[in-house]
């Protein structure tokens, strides 16, 4: 099963957090429930092709990469034929995910840059989201697009200081330092927010000095973003 299901679990988190933070921007329709299949096989298919691109043996990863694109491509034609604007949103993926065929490419998958890159791609999904959930509120929504990038990337930040930059207290302040600032920032942008922000402030700078493990991180994280779903529904809206 690990050519098939990613074996990253802060990546779950990614993948539906921002999916529905733009449902509660909008309203609920029946055709998020397509998109969102949608999405999460656009997801399980770029984890055999990275894989296929990172070790230069594709067929290896010929049957998952049949079996999401057959599964994939019939709903991917349903939400074009009913929404083409769709196809836009595609279009801006496409550069992000040249960078992430780069460093797979190179071997590199823990840079900083393919993080983030990542994070901003899994983060624009809230947009179609919202557009066909009808939203009337285009700053509620480019608020929640900045907040769920701020917080992946301020994860990504904590999550090195779990596992790659372990002891690297530069590393470790300069994460703390920018959830600091993320905190900060929150008093302007998101009031509101301010109690689970600081939080995330506790998380980073308490959780890597216990020595937690990589894969407890990843469990954790989804709590994390749990937390912070259930505030925006509860103090944000």
């Amino acid at each position: 099963m690990k050519k098939y299901i990613p074996n990253q679990h802060g990546a779950w988190a990614m993948l539906v957090l921002p999916f529905l933070l733009g449902v509660a921007a909008s309203r609920g329709q029946f055709i998020h429930i397509p998109l969102f299949v949608c999405w999460l096989l656009i997801y399980l298919f770029s984890f055999p092709l990275l894989q296929g691109v990172k070790t230069r043996k594709f067929a290896r990863y010929a049957q998952p990469l049949r079996l999401y694109g057959l599964l994939l491509l019939p709903f991917a034609l349903y939400l074009v034929i009913i929404q083409p604007v769709l196809l836009g949103f595609v279009l801006l993926l496409l550069p992000l995910f040249a960078i992430n065929l780069y460093y797979a490419r190179i071997k590199n998958e823990r840079a900083l840059l393919n993080d983030i890159s990542a994070i901003v791609a899994f983060c624009l999904v809230i947009y179609p989201v919202y557009y066909v959930g009808q939203g009337e509120n285009w700053r509620a929504v480019n608020e929640l697009f900045v907040l769920a990038v701020l917080y992946f990337t301020g994860t990504a930040f904590y999550v090195k200081t779990v596992i790659r930059e372990r002891n690297n207290i530069r590393f470790y302040y300069g994460s703390v330092a920018y959830h600091l600032l993320f905190a900060a920032a929150g008093l302007y942008l998101f009031p509101s927010l301010l109690v689970p922000l600081l939080v995330l402030l506790l998380r980073a700078a308490i959780l890597p000095r216990t020595g937690i493990s990589a894969k407890h991180t990843g469990i954790i994280e989804i709590g994390f973003s749990v937390m912070l779903y259930v505030s925006v529904l509860l103090l944000y809206f």
